[in-house]
């Protein structure tokens, strides 16, 4: 089932690289109480996603913290290793956006977000969103229709709240 607005968003085990090594992050805990931006794109390193998504993300950062959010949570489905290194290449780290990795895309299946193309090898990987959530509930989603990045950009969510 697709999320939508109104949905409780599930828990979920997502990898970060921390100062020890791959790390779960408890979805559940990032949320709670809290004003959360995350949006979701097919993978790191491939080209909508380092040329449009996260670049709109990084512009609209402090205009997001302006507005109450709490943290911009970057979701993907590759390994933290992939994720660290693409948000230090793509300037996101330094912009404060959290990337996670959703390595067995565990969490873009629960939320009706995945899509395959066997030609790119690509099973599984997360379909491009934006989304707000408070304390967990989804107030604004922003599902990508075609194979650009507007719905899903930053700017466009930012004009939501």
């Amino acid at each position: 089932m697709t999320i939508a607005v109104g949905t409780k968003l599930p828990e979920a085990s997502l990898l970060k690289m921390g100062e020890n090594g791959a790390e779960a992050v408890s979805l559940s805990d990032k949320l709670k109480g809290r004003k959360v931006v995350i949006f979701g794109l097919p993978g790191a390193y491939t080209g909508t996603c380092s040329t449009a998504h996260v670049p709109s993300f990084i512009r609209t950062a402090g205009k997001f913290a302006d507005k109450g959010v709490d943290e911009i949570i970057c979701v993907a489905v590759n390994d933290p290793f992939v994720m660290k290194a693409w948000g230090e290449a793509t300037g996101a780290t330094a912009a404060g956006i959290t990337m996670l990795g959703d390595s067995d895309s565990a969490f873009s299946k629960s939320i009706g977000m995945t899509f395959d193309v066997p030609q790119l090898g690509f099973f599984a990987r997360s379909k491009r969103y934006s989304l707000l959530a408070e304390d967990g509930v989804v107030t604004q989603f922003n599902p990508e229709t075609g194979t650009g990045c507007e719905i899903s950009a930053g700017e466009h969510l930012l004009s939501q709240l």
